[in-house]
């Protein structure tokens, strides 16, 4: 039963990528503002040895993997919508008429 629902969900949107590259972005985010926090409190002199950059790097390393991973995905995704063959419109009425008459009429 998972699997099935895993299978509907991937194989009908390339939501679960965008969400994926939305986490990326926001997990950069909180390193980043840690880097910066981790900084301001060396500035300061209160900072605690070694923990908070380490933390820090690798929760923006981290983000900017799962971000790049997102990209990479965004592409995958956008090919396999393409390569389903659907057509880009449907024509929902057929008219019999020939050519000449239609156009030069």
């Amino acid at each position: 039963m998972i699997a099935i629902a895993v299978d509907g969900i991937t194989s009908l949107s390339v939501r679960p990528i965008s969400i994926i590259t939305g986490t990326g972005c926001v997990v950069s985010l909180i390193g980043f503002v840690g880097i910066i926090w981790a900084i301001i409190t060396a500035i300061l002199g209160n900072a605690v040895a070694g923990w908070t950059s380490i933390v820090c790097i690798v929760c923006f390393l981290g983000g900017i993997q799962l971000l790049s991973l997102g990209v990479i995905g965004e592409y995958i995704g956008k090919i396999y919508l393409e390569s389903k063959h659907r057509p880009r419109y449907i024509i929902s009425d057929k008219t019999w008429e020939p050519y000449e008459r239609h156009y030069k009429g």
